[in-house]
C-alpha cells in the first residue's frame, strides 16, 4: 500500500483536529480560539504526538497573522490612520514602557541579572495581535473605543519590534566588551535603512500598486487576481523580513495604501479564507508549543511566572484604560486581551538565546510561559464573561473614532449602458449610489463622475456585504449575462431580504426566471426602446403623433398583461404558445375595431 505524502497526512491531522474541537467549544459558548488551542495540545508533542515539528508549523502559520494585519490595514484609510497617531504613540508607548519597567523591576528585585530582566520584560510586555484582534472581531468591538485603543497598542508593539530586535545583539556583546560596541554602528545603519524603505513603500506604493492591480484586473481572470493579492502580501512580508522588520507591519502598510482603492472589497474577499484557515493553524501551533515538560519540572515556578506577569501587565492595562476614558464595562475585556503574552515574544526569546543574552533553559521557560498565557487568556475571558461581562456590540463606546462614510442606499451591479443610465438619473436626483463591476474601465468612468466604486464579481457574497448590501435599500441588477443576474438575485434574496431588487431581463425566459426568484420589478431591456421605434415608424407612415402614442401605449399594456398571463404556465411551451396566439389575435381584433370606430367618427 502506498504511503500518503507528509503534507497530505499533516493536512488531514490538522483539519480533523479543528473540525472536531472547534464546533464542540463553540457549542459550549466559548471562543473558537480555545477550540484551536485545545486541538493543538491534543495533536502536539505532549498529546497524541501526531505532530512533532512545532516550530515549522508555527513559522508557516504565522502568515495568518500577516494576512490579518493586511485586512486590518484595508479597513483603515490613511486619514483614519492619521487620526490614530496619538493613541498609537501615547497609549502604545505608555503600555510598552510601563509594562517593561514594572516587569523588569520585579525580575531584578527577585535576583535576576539586569540583562535577563530587561530582555524578559521586553518579551513579556508584548501582546498577541492575532488573539486580541480575533476576540475583538468576534465581539464586534473593533470599532469601539476600547477596540481602537487596543489596536493602537498592538500596532505600536509591531513597530517596537524593530528596536527590540536591534537591541539584542548589543546586550549579547556586553559581556567582556569595553567602550563602544561594533554592533552600534550596524544598528544605526539598520535604523536608517528601515526608515528609507518604509518611506519608499508609503510614497511609491500609492503610485505603483493601483496601476499594477488595475493592469492585472484587466485580464478578467479571478484566480490571477487572487494570486496577485497573495503575492502582494508575501512580497511585502519578505521585504520587511529581509530588513529585520515585522512581516505583519509590512502587510499592514500595504493594506493601508490600498484602503481607499476600488479593489479593497475584492482583496478582502480573496484574502479572508486564507487568513481564517492560517489563523486557526497558528492557534493550533501555539497549543502544540506549550512546553508541559517545563511545567511539570517546575510547576510552581511556571505558575508564579505566568500569573505574575499577567497580574503586573493587567495592572498597567487597567490604569491605561482608566486614563484613556474607556468605559468601566469595557475595561476588563481591554485588560485581559492585552495582558497575555504575544507571538512575537517567541522570536525575541529565541533571538536572545542565540545572542547569548538568555540561557537556553531560561528562554524555554519564558516561551512556555507566554504560550501558557495565550491558552489561559481566552479561558479567563470566557469565565469572566459568564459572570459579569455583557456581550458588547460597540454601542457603549464613549469615544468612537471617525467612521467611514455611511453606505449608499442604492447598489448597482453592472455599469454597462443599462446601469449607467440608471445611475445618471439617481445622480441627478442626489441619491448616493455604489457601483459594482469587474471592468476596470467602467469603474474608472464611474469614479470620474463621483460614484462609489468597488471592483469585483457581484456574485460573491463577501463583495455584496462589504459594499453595504446589508444597509442598502435597493439593488439594481444590471449585469449582462442572465446567469450572473440570477446568482446575484439568489444571494440578495437569501442574505439581504430587506433589499428591493430592480432587475434587467434580457428576454422573456430571463424575465420568467427572475419572477420565479420573487423579483417583482423587472424591465425587459429592449422592450421600451422597441416601442419608441415602432411609434416613430407609425408617424413616418402618416399617423398623427397622438394616435401613434395611443397605439403603442395600447400595445404596451396588452403585452404586459399577456406576459403575466403566460407566467404561471411558462414551463409548458404548448400552453404558452396557445396563450400567445390567442393574445395576438385579440390584439389584432381590438385594434381593428378601434380603427373602424375612429374612421366612423371622423368628420
Amino acid at each position: 500500500m502506498a504511503h500518503a505524502p507528509s503534507w497530505l497526512t499533516f493536512g488531514f491531522v490538522y483539519l480533523t483536529a479543528a473540525v472536531l474541537a472547534v464546533p464542540v467549544v463553540r457549542a459550549l459558548g466559548m471562543s473558537a480560539i480555545i477550540g484551536y488551542l485545545a486541538a493543538g495540545i491534543a495533536i502536539g508533542p505532549w498529546g497524541l504526538a501526531l505532530v512533532r515539528d512545532v516550530q515549522s508549523t508555527l513559522e508557516f502559520a504565522e502568515f495568518g497573522v500577516v494576512l490579518m494585519l493586511f485586512l486590518v490595514g484595508l479597513e483603515l484609510q490613511p486619514q483614519r490612520l492619521w487620526s490614530l497617531r496619538r493613541p498609537i504613540l501615547g497609549l502604545g508607548g505608555a503600555q510598552l514602557l510601563g509594562c517593561t519597567a514594572l516587569l523588569a523591576g520585579a525580575a531584578w528585585l527577585l535576583g535576576q541579572p539586569w540583562r535577563v530582566a530587561l530582555v524578559g520584560a521586553l518579551g513579556l510586555a508584548l501582546s498577541s495581535t492575532a488573539m486580541a484582534l480575533q476576540v475583538l472581531s468576534e465581539r464586534g468591538q473593533l470599532r469601539s473605543g476600547s477596540g481602537q485603543a487596543a489596536f493602537s497598542i498592538l500596532l505600536f508593539q509591531d513597530i517596537a519590534a524593530i528596536p527590540i530586535l536591534a537591541l539584542l545583539p548589543l546586550l549579547g556583546g556586553v559581556v567582556g566588551a569595553a567602550g563602544s560596541h561594533p554592533e552600534a554602528g550596524h544598528a544605526m545603519l539598520q535604523a536608517l535603512k528601515t526608515v528609507a524603505v518604509v518611506g519608499a513603500v508609503v510614497l511609491g506604493g500609492h503610485w505603483l500598486l493601483r496601476p499594477l492591480l488595475r493592469w492585472i484586473a484587466q485580464s478578467r481572470t479571478p484566480e490571477i487576481f487572487t494570486a496577485a493579492a497573495l503575492l502582494l502580501v508575501v512580497g511585502m512580508a519578505m521585504l520587511m523580513l529581509a530588513l529585520g522588520l515585522s512581516m505583519a507591519l509590512g502587510a499592514f502598510l500595504a493594506g493601508v495604501l490600498l484602503a481607499d482603492s476600488e479593489f479593497r472589497q475584492e482583496l478582502e474577499s480573496d484574502i479572508e479564507p486564507f487568513k481564517s484557515l492560517l489563523l486557526g493553524l497558528f492557534f493550533m501551533a501555539v497549543g502544540m508549543s506549550i512546553d508541559f515538560g517545563a511545567l511539570w519540572r517546575a510547576p510552581l515556578l511556571m505558575a508564579a511566572l505566568v500569573l505574575g506577569f499577567l497580574a503586573l501587565k493587567a495592572v498597567v492595562m487597567y490604569l491605561l484604560a482608566w486614563g484613556a476614558g474607556i468605559t468601566r464595562q469595557e475595561r476588563p475585556l481591554f485588560t485581559l486581551i492585552l495582558a497575555q503574552g504575544g507571538e512575537f515574544a517567541f522570536v525575541v526569546f529565541q533571538t536572545a538565546a542565540t545572542e547569548q543574552v538568555l540561557a537556553p533553559a531560561t528562554a524555554s521557560l519564558l516561551t512556555g510561559a507566554v504560550a501558557l498565557s495565550m491558552l489561559l487568556s481566552p479561558l479567563l475571558l470566557a469565565l469572566l464573561e459568564r459572570r459579569r461581562l455583557p456581550h458588547l456590540d460597540g454601542a457603549g463606546a464613549e469615544q468612537p473614532l471617525p467612521e467611514p462614510p455611511p453606505q449608499a442606499p442604492v447598489l448597482i451591479a453592472g455599469f454597462g449602458r443599462y446601469g449607467q443610465i440608471v445611475a445618471r438619473v439617481l445622480l441627478a436626483q442626489g441619491v448616493p449610489t455604489t457601483v459594482l463591476d469587474h471592468s476596470v474601465e467602467m469603474l474608472e468612468v464611474a469614479r470620474t463622475f463621483g460614484y462609489r466604486v468597488h471592483y469585483g464579481d457581484a456574485t460573491r457574497l463577501a463583495l455584496l456585504r462589504s459594499a453595504g448590501a446589508a444597509q442598502a435599500r435597493v439593488l439594481v441588477v444590471a449585469v449582462d449575462t442572465p446567469e450572473q443576474s440570477l446568482k446575484i438575485v439568489q444571494l440578495a434574496r437569501k442574505h439581504f431580504p430587506q433589499l428591493t431588487i430592480v432587475a434587467r431581463a434580457r428576454n422573456d425566459t430571463h424575465w420568467y426566471q427572475l419572477r420565479d426568484l420573487g423579483v417583482q420589478h423587472i424591465e425587459r431591456e429592449l422592450f421600451e426602446a422597441s416601442l419608441g421605434s415602432a411609434r416613430t415608424v407609425l408617424q413616418a407612415m402618416g399617423l398623427a403623433e397622438a394616435e401613434a402614442q395611443a397605439v403603442t401605449a395600447r400595445f404596451r399594456a396588452h403585452n404586459l398583461a399577456l406576459i403575466e398571463r403566460m407566467y404561471p404556465h411558462h414551463r409548458n411551451k404548448e400552453v404558452v404558445l396557445a396563450i400567445a396566439k390567442q393574445g395576438r389575435q385579440q390584439l389584432v381584433e381590438q385594434m381593428a375595431k378601434e380603427r373602424q370606430e375612429r374612421q366612423e367618427t371622423a368628420p
